[in-house]
């Protein structure tokens, strides 16, 4: 039986695909991260919800599904270690008794302010590693997408 795509297609993917190479930096930028943070109990993703969280005013769960490109099923999904750590808490929305708020709880600031250097120097690493790519530029093509 003839192959339906031929492998030049496959090469042309790999080559060029944006979504592949975007799949493949955030995997490799998770994997450093996580390391990183490990030794606070924290991957990526979790650092990146409690800084979403660390807000003057507690936020609803929309906005901040919103904000983190997130559904709102997998953002309720991790959530819950974070609650069930003490790190962040929900409560009753006093305009909307349908709707909860979520905020940090010290404990989830306190966590929160002993990651931030490890993420500081993670980050001004891998900055050094794009410099000649010019960071800035990617991040600025990365928010035009979203």
């Amino acid at each position: 039986m003839k192959k339906k795509v031929a492998f030049e297609t496959t090469l042309e993917v790999r080559d060029a695909c944006l979504c592949l190479h975007a799949q493949r930096a955030a995997r490799a930028l998770a994997r450093r991260f996580d390391e990183a943070l490990r030794p606070f109990g924290l991957t990526n993703g979790q650092f990146s919800l409690l800084m979403a969280l660390n807000r003057p005013e507690p936020v609803s769960l929309t906005p901040l599904s919103r904000f983190l490109a997130m559904d709102r099923t997998t953002l309720t999904a991790a959530l819950k270690p974070l609650q069930r750590d003490g790190l962040v808490q929900g409560c009753a929305n006093p305009q909307d008794g349908r709707s909860r708020l979520l905020r940090l709880t010290a404990l989830g600031e306190a966590k929160l302010a002993t990651a931030v250097p490890i993420w500081r120097s993670t980050h001004q690493t891998i900055e050094a590693e794009l410099l000649p790519h010019n960071a800035d530029a990617l991040r600025a093509g990365l928010a035009a997408l979203c």
